[in-house]
């Protein structure tokens, strides 16, 4: 996979942590590099371990599945993408608490990583690498959560669920790649 397509992911994939981090900020008013910092920690580090995760669990059943691997990436990453848009069009009200401490920051980097995890077996599907992936995943969810919860004390929670249905956006459009390169289309 190339390094594009890569980052593409990455940001997509930062963008429901993005969503809490904006909505942390907002919850803050008043935000330092520390806060900013153990957002960015927690859901950089969470997003960086889960797709490794995800493509060992895909390894296993890969043998199972790789006439239809195109497929199967395509339509995880549809639900994903999917689903973030339905989140980000509901108005959900998760993250909206000031508490950085790790009870509260642990379930949001779980449930802002989850889609990671599928993405990790849609690596496996791609035979890809995912450690150089995983790494920029973690990296970019790193960057954005902490610019988000800066953004967020500035501007208050106006944008975060905008920023979440153009993640789901950019998810869908790399899984229709996918299953188009996969159908020889492209």
């Amino acid at each position: 996979m190339d390094f594009v397509s890569v980052f593409l992911i990455a940001v997509g994939l930062a963008m429901d942590a993005f969503a809490v981090s904006l909505c942390k900020g907002f919850a803050l008013r008043k935000v330092a590099v520390r806060e900013m910092l153990i957002a960015g920690l927690w859901f950089g580090a969470f997003q960086a371990a889960m797709p490794i995760a995800g493509f060992c669990l895909g390894s296993s059943f890969y043998d199972l599945i790789s006439a239809y691997d195109h497929w199967v990436a395509f339509l995880l990453l549809l639900l994903i993408g999917a689903n973030m848009i339905r989140e980000a069009l509901s108005g959900g009200d998760e993250g909206k608490d000031p508490d950085m401490s790790p009870k509260a920051m642990l379930p949001l980097a779980v449930a802002t990583s989850i889609d990671a995890l599928a993405v990790g077996i849609s690596l496996s599907m791609e035979e890809a690498d995912v450690l150089v992936p995983a790494a920029v995943i973690g990296a970019v969810t790193l960057a954005i959560s902490a610019a988000g919860v800066k953004l967020g004390s500035l501007f208050g929670d106006r944008y975060g669920s905008g920023a979440e249905a153009v993640g789901g956006a950019i998810l869908i459009l790399i899984g229709l790649r996918i299953l188009l390169d996969g159908l020889g289309i492209i």
